[in-house]
């Protein structure tokens, strides 16, 4: 079992697994060490996971991730959701006011879902399992919502797989500690700074997308010569794509009683 710091320092996105699985006692093991131990807004524990092993069902959830191959792969698959379904209906049998379905409920569920999540994730790693988060929740929400059964005011945040590691790739870089750490106010950076921050990001990310042949036509073909110009091309984080994206997750946190209809 490795310490706290020693999972943070062996933090890896793997998206190739084997396909040994995990024993339910483990798991068992990881979600009673995770919730009883992570931070929740007043105690509620606004959150709720599903865990998806039957194959089938997988099959769909790697339809609905955009096809990631390491979703068939991975024995586990976790989704986190920010849940006030069972408080709510806790509230109105006790005859309290009702509460939570807005848009501060959402914000109070999703991030009790997400530090839900991170204490999973090291929960397994600590163990040996390898871990991916998939953004492509918030992408599918509406139809993963539909397919785990998910009832109102209970919606999909994020979600991992897990699994032992087939890989064992590389620490990705992350921008020096100065640029996230501020004392006292923040501190906007200058040009020349900002410039700084990133100038061996910039160098280290673009050789690596550089390295597979796929990424690269991509950047040919479309034209792209930098790392911050792929970021918002149409081959990873589109700007058209998440505006369209947003509208969708403002129309389906409506439906689900966190916005008032109509809301974008």
């Amino acid at each position: 079992m490795q310490t706290v710091p020693e999972a943070l320092a062996g933090h890896r996105s793997i998206r190739k697994y084997r396909p040994d699985p995990i024993p339910q006692a483990v798991i068992n093991e990881v979600l009673h060490e995770a919730i009883t131990g992570t931070s929740s807004s007043g105690n509620l524990n606004s959150y709720s996971v599903v865990l998806t092993r039957e194959p089938g069902r997988k099959r769909r959830l790697y339809e609905l991730h955009g096809e990631q191959e390491f979703v068939l792969q991975a024995p586990l698959v976790v989704t986190f959701c920010a849940d006030w379904h069972r408080t709510r209906t806790w509230l109105r049998r006790r005859g309290a006011r009702d509460n939570f379905g807005n848009l501060l409920g959402y914000h109070v569920g999703a991030f009790d879902a997400v530090l839900l999540s991170q204490s999973v994730s090291l929960g397994f790693e600590a163990r040996g399992y390898g871990i991916c988060y998939m953004g492509t929740t918030l992408n599918a929400m509406h139809e993963i919502a539909q397919f785990l059964s998910l009832p109102e005011s209970c919606v999909p945040v994020t979600s991992i797989v897990v699994g032992v590691p087939d890989e064992a790739p590389g620490k990705r870089d992350r921008l020096p500690l100065r640029a996230f750490v501020h004392d006292e106010t923040y501190r906007v950076p200058d040009e020349a700074e900002l410039d700084d921050l990133y100038r061996e990001r910039e160098v280290r990310g673009w050789e690596r997308y550089m390295a597979d042949p796929r990424l690269r036509a991509k950047a040919e073909e479309g034209g792209i010569t930098s790392l911050a110009q792929f970021y918002t091309s149409p081959y990873k984080y589109d700007p058209d794509r998440h505006a369209a994206d947003s509208a969708r997750i403002a129309a389906f946190l409506a439906e689900h009683g966190f916005l008032p209809e109509g809301t974008r």
